[in-house]
């Protein structure tokens, strides 16, 4: 791999790290702040709602401006939103500093993982936007948990600071290692929301929502799980979640050679999977030693259906990939939203702690019928020839998109 993806990969640490560390510091910024954790929970929703608008919005203005430019221009947007939270005066300053934070993740991301694929061979591009996400569920073993306790003991202004360096050090490493890729000149804006309504190309964003808001459902309840239902103590929360990092890690560690190898069958198999986990997990939660087991392959079978899912969508807009990667995050945080109002809403009707496990069971099992249809669709429209080394008889060669083998004859 190349050493510009650590660059990626430090990146989306410092991002993943802001997005999830507030969930944490809920109760210290409502305290200090004089609000409700409710109301401070709103904090969680201006990061997601940036992303959702940021994604498309931010990517089509910079669809002409060289990627290395747009990374080090999104990072920097990053930075400054992070710092604003930082010396927020009051709650609504630190609204829109959440916001402006949020902006730029689906956008940076979706660059990235254009970057990331072309700086490697066709057959390691799925490899390579995994070891980018790899700085992201990391964050979740280790800069989440860290971050968390360092505003609890310093105060929560801290957290925000130590996000900012990050950022500054994720600008110097993409200033550093990035290569200067050419600009696709021929892509505008007008392509890229061509690209962005194939067919194909919505039904993988809508396998995202549906899929990842399985995750979603039990994810934002798993603390309540924990200690309502399996009765590990307030204090266990933390190595808990960082288990769910693990598993996180070894999926998408996973993920990019399996995508690699077979890009449909990995996104079934992770997707049927997960409808398996999450049914189960209804059930291990109730066990202090099964319930730790099921939050690490929880992780694990989640994370798997990312990349996937990544490279679905570029794939399938290929000519103009880079907003229609970019607005896969905004399918993502949609799961984010909507599987946790899914769950929440199962909780209040009185179905119990575990309900959202059914419900992101059953989220799971939709993602997965959406990804099949796509598929059957897929295999009925047919598809221009690759060109294909000079020769005689039939040949194998890679169907584009799918990562699978298929028999083409040349002439």
């Amino acid at each position: 791999m190349p050493l510009a993806i650590l660059a990626l990969a430090v990146s989306a640490f410092g991002i993943g790290t802001t997005e999830f560390v507030m969930m944490g510091l809920l109760p210290n910024v409502a305290d200090d702040l004089g609000t409700s954790v409710p109301t401070a929970g709103y904090l969680v929703s201006a990061y997601a709602l940036g992303v959702v608008l940021g994604a498309p919005l931010l990517t089509a203005l910079g669809s002409r401006v060289p990627r290395k430019r747009m990374l080090l221009l999104l990072m920097a947007l990053f930075t400054l939103g992070n710092a604003a939270s930082a010396v927020a005066p009051d709650y609504s300053t630190l609204l829109v500093g959440r916001f402006l934070a949020g902006l730029p993740h689906g956008a940076f991301f979706g660059v990235g993982a254009v970057v990331a694929a072309r700086m490697v061979s066709e057959d390691r591009r799925a490899r390579a936007v995994a070891a980018m996400f790899l700085g992201l569920t990391i964050a979740n073993i280790v800069g989440v948990p860290a971050a968390t306790a360092l505003g609890q003991s310093l105060g929560w202004r801290a957290t925000f600071l130590v996000v900012s360096v990050i950022g500054l050090i994720a600008l110097g490493s993409l200033a550093l290692l990035i290569p200067r890729l050419p600009t696709d000149e021929h892509v505008g804006v007008a392509q890229e929301f061509r690209a962005l309504r194939e067919p194909q190309v919505l039904l993988g964003l809508l396998t995202a929502v549906f899929g990842f808001a399985g995750i979603f459902a039990v994810y934002s309840y798993l603390a309540s799980m924990m200690t309502e239902v399996t009765g590990y103590a307030d204090s266990s929360v933390t190595w808990l979640l960082a288990l769910f990092g693990v598993g996180m890690t070894l999926g998408t560690l996973a993920a990019g050679p399996l995508t690699d190898r077979a890009l449909r069958p990995t996104l079934y198999f992770s997707l049927g999977a997960l409808a398996v986990v999450l049914f189960g997990f209804h059930y291990a939660a109730e066990s202090k030693v099964a319930a730790p087991i099921g939050v690490v392959v929880l992780g694990a079978v989640g994370f798997l259906t990312t990349t996937p899912i990544q490279m679905l969508v570029m794939n399938k807009a290929r000519q103009a990939p880079t907003l229609a990667s970019a607005s896969n995050h905004s399918a993502f945080n949609l799961a984010n939203a909507g599987g946790a109002w899914l769950g929440g809403v199962a909780i209040s009707v009185g179905w119990g702690w575990t309900s959202p496990a059914l419900v992101g069971a059953v989220l799971a099992a939709a993602g997965l019928g959406i990804a099949v249809t796509a598929g059957v669709l897929d295999r009925r429209t047919p598809h221009a020839a690759s060109p294909v080394v000079t020769g005689s008889g039939p040949q194998l060669q890679k169907a584009e998109g799918d990562g699978e083998l298929t028999v083409a004859d040349t002439v």
